[in-house]
């Protein structure tokens, strides 16, 4: 727990707001030390944290470098640790030192998970590799990450999310044609920690049942083509050979962003009850019984007629106007948003998904998003804001039996 805090807590996802129910987090008991950096590794102990994981990340005695990334506060806090640092203590550590080693290997002893998405050979380095974390606690789960998976001969590179888009053919069917174009948002990394907490659950109820921990292997790589494998399964049965249409869909229509007398929408029509809806809503019914326009995909095929339908009939029409008349014939349609409109739109607020949270040195609350799964029994919720840098080192040493004048020697020797 953090701060003296109980590990009791209120729920706060949506479902029971307002009814005073207060439980325990059901991960509580279970340690996670969070080696992690960046995101992927970071945001699966995230995920644990939130179940009620007790989960200490180990820094560098100056901070790692996803704390500084994307800066928002005076003293130069991160926007991406905001979000991945919350439900989590701090401890600076430099574990490359004997002494720093004896106290990484005395918190291996009290953990029941190890998270680190670091290079291998940084991890054998480090004693973070499974072999050396077995031995110092034999039921232990050490749940790593890389970039490429282990297996070939791209295995020891080290990666980012947007090398994982390149290579699983996801970013050449993005953006126009000719213009392979990376998503602006890392979905590669954010989904890979969620599979990997997911897997590391599993691994913990294996444990319950058998005694026994195990080491566990994201990739970037891997989850990437997990997102695209419908696409590359098409083309290796077909040969398609399909390029980019920037945000049109080819498999169906109309799908594409339309502009409005006041702004974008992205419209998805597919189906066949779905299309001759549409018709009729845009004064064209004969298209459905068009014989070109059967199918989705005859009409993703002729996707730039039946767009230019739509585009008339947007243009001279509210994105409001527009929405409504979608939705009363349930046809999928949303605005395109800027980040500052989301934040501001009143669907977005009504949700109460972002949790705005303060932070000592943030010159306003933070809006963080919460447990994003919504669980009536046992819900994941934000118990603590990101931490300061070492925050917690004290605490966490006078846990392991050190005394102040001990961890003052180890602060001035820069070992912590």
């Amino acid at each position: 727990m953090f701060l003296g805090e109980s590990s009791s807590v209120s729920v706060g996802n949506g479902i029971g707001d307002g009814l005073g129910i207060v439980m325990s987090g059901v991960l509580d008991g279970i340690r996670v030390l969070d080696f992690g950096r960046f995101i992927a590794g970071p945001f699966a102990a995230t995920i644990l944290g939130d179940l009620g994981a007790d989960v200490i990340r180990i820094e560098r005695i100056d901070g790692g470098e996803d704390r500084w990334t994307t800066p928002v506060t005076p003293d130069g806090q991160g926007a991406l640790f905001l979000q991945v640092g919350r439900n989590k203590k701090s401890v600076t550590l430099n574990p490359m030192k004997p002494e720093g080693r004896e106290i990484m290997n005395a918190l291996v002893a009290t953990a029941d998970v190890v998270v680190a998405n670091l290079p291998p050979e940084t991890r054998r380095q480090m004693g973070l590799d499974y072999e050396s974390l077995k031995s110092l606690k034999e039921d232990i789960i050490v749940s790593t990450v890389t970039c490429f998976g282990s297996g070939g001969p791209f295995s020891d590179r080290v990666g980012f999310d947007g090398l994982a888009q390149a290579m699983s053919g996801a970013m050449h069917m993005t953006g126009p044609e000719g213009q392979p174009t990376r998503n602006s948002t890392p979905y590669v990394d954010f989904c890979t920690g969620s599979l990997l907490a997911m897997a590391t659950l599993a691994a913990l109820r294996h444990r319950d049942l058998t005694g026994e921990g195990q080491e566990l292997e994201g990739a970037l790589l891997k989850t990437a083509m997990t997102i695209a494998n419908a696409t590359l399964i098409e083309q290796d049965q077909l040969q398609i050979n399909r390029e980019a249409s920037h945000n049109q869909g080819q498999t169906a229509a109309p799908s594409d962003t339309f502009v409005t007398s006041d702004g974008l929408v992205l419209v998805s029509v597919i189906g066949n009850y779905q299309f001759a809806r549409w018709a009729k809503l845009v004064g064209r019914p004969e298209l459905a019984d068009d014989p070109r326009f059967q199918n989705d995909e005859g009409r993703g095929n002729h996707r730039n007629e039946i767009c230019g339908v739509m585009s008339d009939w947007c243009a001279a029409k509210t994105t409001d106007e527009i929405l409504s008349a979608l939705a009363e014939l349930k046809i999928p349609g949303a605005p395109v948003l800027k980040p500052q409109q989301t934040l501001d739109h009143p669907h977005v607020n009504a949700l109460g998904f972002l949790e705005r949270l303060g932070y000592p040195t943030a010159a306003k609350d933070v809006p963080i998003s919460q447990f994003p799964v919504a669980m009536t029994g046992s819900p994941g919720v934000i118990r603590h804001r990101a931490p300061e840098l070492g925050e917690h080192t004290n605490e966490v040493l006078t846990e392991l039996g050190f005394n102040s004048s001990e961890i003052d020697d180890l602060r001035s020797d820069r070992i912590i």
